[in-house]
């Protein structure tokens, strides 16, 4: 198989290790991955995957938030895993990371009560998001659910222009999609339903939005 492409955390693979201080630094990272978390509804026992896991900052908050559920990580850069595997690590808990090679994932059909992801989607190309998502509905259980944060449609005009700065550094290619709200659509042609828009966040580099789904 050829070796996928991807666009890595900040566009460049040196920048990789300064990604959490970037993101924590510029943005309210917290409180937007914790309303994801508090948007999933996880339940004692349920198996939550991480789609691109990154860094792992979501897999810990994850598991700090809900020490009863199993958190499991998956991303396609091999850096970014061995940099999350060592946060996981100094946070003192046991995530497990696997490798992503952009078609298929590493789990069996019907396995994950939950799916989340943050800041990956744009990243994607629209044929990437597609099979990302058909692939996330395959592993979900029945009435599994999909929650994304993610950049999204501009709340107004001033989040907007400051979104260009973001189109600059991961592509206009990747990030059309999501300043468009066409996230919503490729869930849906997906096999997604009761595909919902929750609460959003104004940043200095644009709107964040977060979007659920149900299988």
């Amino acid at each position: 198989m050829d070796k996928v492409q991807f666009i890595p955390a900040l566009r460049f693979d040196w920048l990789t290790r300064f990604y959490d201080f970037v993101v924590g630094s510029t943005m309210p990272e917290k409180k937007f991955k914790t309303s994801l978390i508090m948007q999933a509804n996880l339940l004692s026992g349920d198996t939550v995957l991480d789609f691109g896991s990154g860094t792992s900052t979501l897999s810990i908050l994850i598991k700090q938030i809900n020490p009863t559920v199993k958190v499991i990580g998956v991303d396609v850069d091999e850096k970014v895993i061995k940099l999350g595997r060592k946060n996981i690590t100094e946070a003192g808990l046991d995530i497990p990371i696997y490798k992503y090679d952009g078609s298929t994932l590493p789990f069996p059909d019907h396995s994950q009560d939950k799916v989340l992801s943050s800041l990956v989607f744009h990243h994607l190309t629209t044929n990437q998001k597609k099979i990302a998502l058909k692939e996330i509905y395959r592993v979900l259980k029945p009435s599994g659910e999909l929650h994304i944060a993610d950049w999204g449609k501009a709340q107004n005009f001033l989040m907007r222009i400051a979104f260009y700065l973001i189109q600059i550094l991961d592509g206009f290619k990747t990030t059309s999609d999501n300043i468009n709200n066409l996230l919503p659509s490729y869930i849906k042609e997906a096999g997604f339903k009761e595909i919902q828009v929750g609460k959003y966040y104004n940043t200095m580099f644009g709107t964040i939005r977060l979007l659920e789904a149900l299988k």
